[in-house]
């Protein structure tokens, strides 16, 4: 039996503070590897101008290239229609049921999975992995957490990881204004993001 943890997200792009919290969960809870997966068609992304799959798939995979425990997979991006965690853990799980599923996600995700898509497929496919921010209530966090537990008969572990003060969308708008984001992302992708003009 393998123990997997799924880093799902838009990746638009991946930044330094992606690649912190996937290394943090692959040492903290001792996983066999880490799996990075694009989301395709997110629903909480519509409306939005989100970077074609493709480019953000190869941005990925240039991230976790000189990491032997990281690996990327297209899984989302080529399933048709809008992208839900709970069908990709359940097709994870018949695929590989000999396998255990670590879902990681930042803390303040918890605030809201109840208004995931059937989030009793999400606890019952996944253990979750919560990363803390330097600004949340741990009181608050552990009492949402407590909640989720209790309403879905899942289970949460909160992680001691390092904040990295980065967001894509702080990329996004530092390189449409032409600053530098050297050190918020891995220099490969820096470099990809400039050959391919993206976000100008």
């Amino acid at each position: 039996m393998s123990k997997i943890g799924i880093m799902g997200g838009t990746f638009d792009p991946i930044h330094n503070g992606h690649l912190a919290l996937a290394d943090a969960a692959y040492h903290e809870f001792s996983l066999d590897r880490i799996c990075f997966m694009p989301t395709g068609n997110p629903p909480h992304k519509e409306g939005k101008h989100v970077l074609d799959a493709n480019l953000r798939l190869q941005m990925v995979e240039l991230t976790i290239a000189d990491y032997p425990y990281f690996e990327c997979s297209d899984l989302e991006i080529q399933r048709k229609g809008k992208t839900y965690t709970a069908d990709t853990l359940t097709w994870l799980c018949n695929a590989n049921p000999n396998d255990q599923f670590y879902y990681i996600v930042g803390a303040d995700s918890l605030d809201y999975m109840d208004r995931w898509y059937q989030p009793s497929i999400i606890f019952q496919k996944a253990t979750i992995l919560a990363a803390m921010r330097n600004t949340q209530s741990l009181d608050r966090v552990i009492s949402v957490k407590q909640m989720l537990e209790k309403t879905y008969n899942g289970t949460i572990y909160l992680m001691n990881c390092p904040e990295i003060d980065v967001s894509s969308s702080e990329i996004r708008s530092l390189v449409a204004n032409h600053q530098t984001i050297s050190g918020k992302v891995p220099s490969k992708v820096e470099q990809f993001i400039y050959d391919h003009a993206l976000y100008v």
